[in-house]
């Protein structure tokens, strides 16, 4: 592990302006920015663009660094905020065609349009829950700890998500 004393350096060095101690932070911290961001996002491309902006706000944002003997965990604050944006972000484009074990044939315009249909029947919260936990693999708990939302009411929102999304569907195939 890197002394908090080089890290903070680094920053102070940074809030003047110096690249190359923006370098050398990124040469020290990567691994640990990188592991932490694919732990939100198990997704390593997703993880690498969240690396990249992260440093692009530490170089931005180095002025809000106070010394605090804590530099790295304010660096992985600013890898986490960004990882949530990026889950954000990603909720909101949700690709269809993910569900396919779920809706049958991958060109099926009308499975595409009735899936779209239930996600447009569950508010963003929901989907965000459903999405987590059915298609990137979350566990509750993490789920609940992104969304800072108790772990019960994530169990509930799910619950009942699943059973509206069981209930639309049988409304619109078997009425």
């Amino acid at each position: 592990m890197v002394p908090n004393k080089l890290l903070e350096s680094y920053l102070i060095m940074i809030q003047k302006g110096n690249k190359d101690a923006l370098a050398k932070l990124y040469y020290e911290t990567k691994s640990s920015v990188y592991a932490y961001a694919l732990s939100i996002l198990k997704n390593k491309y997703l993880a690498e663009e969240v690396l990249q902006d992260t440093y692009i706000k530490i170089f931005e944002n180095a002025y809000l660094y106070k010394t605090k003997d804590k530099p790295l965990a304010w660096i992985l604050t600013i890898t986490k905020n960004n990882a949530l944006m990026k889950l954000r972000k990603e909720k909101n484009n949700v690709d269809i065609d993910l569900f396919q074990d779920v809706i049958g044939k991958k060109d099926n315009l009308d499975n595409k349009l009735f899936l779209s249909y239930l996600f447009d029947n569950v508010t963003d919260e929901e989907r965000e829950i459903i999405l987590l936990h059915a298609i990137s693999g979350f566990k509750h708990k993490e789920i609940a700890k992104f969304l800072n939302l108790p772990l019960g009411t994530v169990l509930s929102k799910y619950k009942r998500t699943i059973k509206k999304l069981n209930d639309l569907v049988k409304e619109e195939y078997y009425e």
